[in-house]
């Protein structure tokens, strides 16, 4: 597909726009579509150069000691990770409801004493920081995986 900056112009003007609002009006759409799907693509494509890269180098180690008959090292599980960097402690829901909760209520606060009607809109914060705060409670009830003290397994 051809797109050329005539094109662009006949679309801004089909709002009768056809000033420079006209043009962001169009401009902006469609950086925000290609900036997503670039970004995504980015980083998957960062990730898989990352995890190519451990691989040769695993390799080499791999080839080195057959050569020298020494036993071969496993796979790092570097490879097998995926994205997930970390799980998410239960602390880490406290504090996060915490900060939801607060900036909503500073939300309805604020607009209130601007006798806004929106204020209301403050309370999807809360609603957000509620639902961390019950994820805080409902995961610090939950029973550790703690071994029993004399080594058997559950």
């Amino acid at each position: 597909m051809d797109v050329d900056s005539d094109s662009i112009s006949q679309l801004a003007t089909l709002g009768n726009h056809s000033s420079v609002e006209g043009v962001l009006g169009v401009m902006i759409p469609i950086v925000a579509i290609v900036m997503g799907i670039g970004i995504g693509m980015l980083g998957m494509w960062l990730d898989y150069r990352k995890k190519r890269e451990i691989f040769e180098l695993h390799h080499k180690k791999r080839m080195a000691a057959i050569e020298k008959g020494m036993d071969v090292p496993p796979l790092p599980p570097e490879l097998f990770q995926g994205n997930k960097r970390y799980s998410r402690q239960p602390a880490d829901y406290l504090r996060r409801g915490l900060v939801w909760s607060f900036i909503g209520a500073g939300v309805i606060v604020a607009m209130r004493l601007e006798h806004d009607s929106g204020a209301w809109y403050g309370l999807i914060a809360v609603a957000a920081g509620v639902a961390n705060l019950l994820m805080y409670v409902f995961q610090s009830r939950q029973p550790r995986d703690v071994p029993p003290p004399d080594g058997t397994i559950r």
